[in-house]
């Protein structure tokens, strides 16, 4: 048995031994870039790690590093990814490629979003990671696309609160629901979601027995969206008891849409 294990270790030594062949970095790089041509996304990665492991303090091997997680990002390898893009930015702070490093970090994130029925911290750290790339890179194609995966990260994250204050709703736990659809007015007035949101104040406050709420939010909600079907729900809801939807300066959904819009 003893005998078995130093033979299998012996193999073992050898074949590492072959498989590492020292090439020229050009003949690797190019050998990475043929790979990467032929969406072999996988060994191109570990082609462009090889030009830094051989040839560490040549050019190609900076920019080895930034196409080494570019192909980890397109072989669906995020977490490498990332690592690979952070080192790049801790090694090369001033390289012109940094921007789009901070870039594939916010990507990798972003393309793991889940459906709004799981946890959503992934959710927050792409929306962290896009706010960086816009806040740091304005000017860049980077920025424009960051600003817009931005709007999508939000209205998801959005989609979420509304999710669980739905839930709470249905169930009659009103002050929890009536705290996540205030969350969506506040936090996420540029989404999608919003004129649902008002709705849901409307039905959550009058189901509260606070009126002059309801009455305010049928009043945002008609002002900013008359023709969405959630004020004509929210209008049938309001006149069922004897209501109208009315402005009220002192209401904090009033205050709020007058500081936004």
């Amino acid at each position: 048995m003893v005998l078995i294990i130093l033979l299998s270790v012996v193999s073992c030594s050898s074949k590492q031994t072959i498989d590492y062949v020292e090439r020229p970095v050009n003949e690797i790089y190019n050998n990475a870039m043929d790979l990467m041509y032929q969406s072999n996304y996988e060994l191109a990665a570990e082609q462009f790690d090889e030009v830094e492991r051989q040839h560490p303090y040549s050019l190609w091997a900076t920019k080895a590093q930034i196409m080494a997680a570019y192909n980890h990002y397109q072989s669906s390898s995020y977490d490498e990814a990332i690592i690979a893009a952070q080192r790049f930015i801790e090694l090369h702070p001033g390289h012109k490629d940094v921007g789009y490093a901070h870039y594939l970090i916010a990507v990798c994130y972003y393309e793991q979003i889940s459906d709004v029925g799981r946890d959503q911290s992934i959710t927050q750290l792409a929306l962290a990671s896009l706010d960086e790339v816009v806040r740091r890179f304005p000017e860049t194609t980077y920025a424009r696309d960051a600003k817009l995966k931005t709007d999508l990260a939000r209205d998801h994250l959005a989609g979420k609160e509304m999710s669980i204050g739905r839930y709470y709703l249905n169930k009659g736990h009103f002050v929890a629901a009536l705290n996540r659809f205030r969350s969506v007015i506040e936090q996420y007035q540029t989404t999608s979601h919003v004129p649902e949101a008002l709705h849901r104040l409307v039905e959550t406050y009058l189901s509260l027995g606070v009126a002059l709420e309801a009455k305010a939010a049928g009043a945002v909600l008609g002002y900013n969206y008359p023709g969405s079907r959630w004020y004509q729900d929210s209008y049938q809801l309001l006149v069922e008891k004897n209501l109208s939807p009315e402005k009220n300066k002192n209401s904090w959904i009033q205050k709020t849409f007058e500081s936004v819009f």
